[in-house]
Parts: structure tokens; sequence; C-alpha cells
């Protein structure tokens, strides 16, 4: 199945988003509280909590983040 290319930044920030709350909330989890049987609850938990944050932020803010490279670089 194929995506319209006109949904590419909605695609590109939800698998980033995805990503990077998954990495972050379980260094984060594990860091603070360590891993036993309820460390996957928890990941999951936090990851729930932030992920809704997390996505509507990075489309809001990629088109600047693209302005600001584009503009520093050659």
């Amino acid at each position: 199945m194929k995506i319209p290319a006109r949904y590419s930044h909605i695609l590109f920030g939800a698998l980033l988003s995805l990503i990077m709350v998954s990495i972050i909330s379980a260094t984060v989890i594990l860091i603070n509280q360590g891993y036993d049987t309820e460390f996957f609850t928890r990941w999951f938990k936090g990851f729930a909590t932030a992920w809704p944050v997390a996505f509507p932020t990075v489309l809001l803010v990629a088109p600047f983040v693209r302005k600001v490279v584009a503009k520093v670089t050659v």
C-alpha cells in the first residue's frame, strides 16, 4: 500500500516522533527505575503519555528546523 506524497510530512512526523519517543522513554525509565518485570508496562505508559505531545510538536517544529538548516548550510 502506498500513501500519497501529499501526506509525506505527516508520515515523517509520525515515524520520527514514534522512534524518538520509544528510545527516550525506554532510556529514561531504564535509568531511573531499572529493568524488572514491570519495565515494559511502565515503558508503554510513558510512551503513551509522551507520543501525543511529541507528534504534533514535530509537525509544528519541523518546517522551522528545515528553514534554519537551509540557511546555515551551503
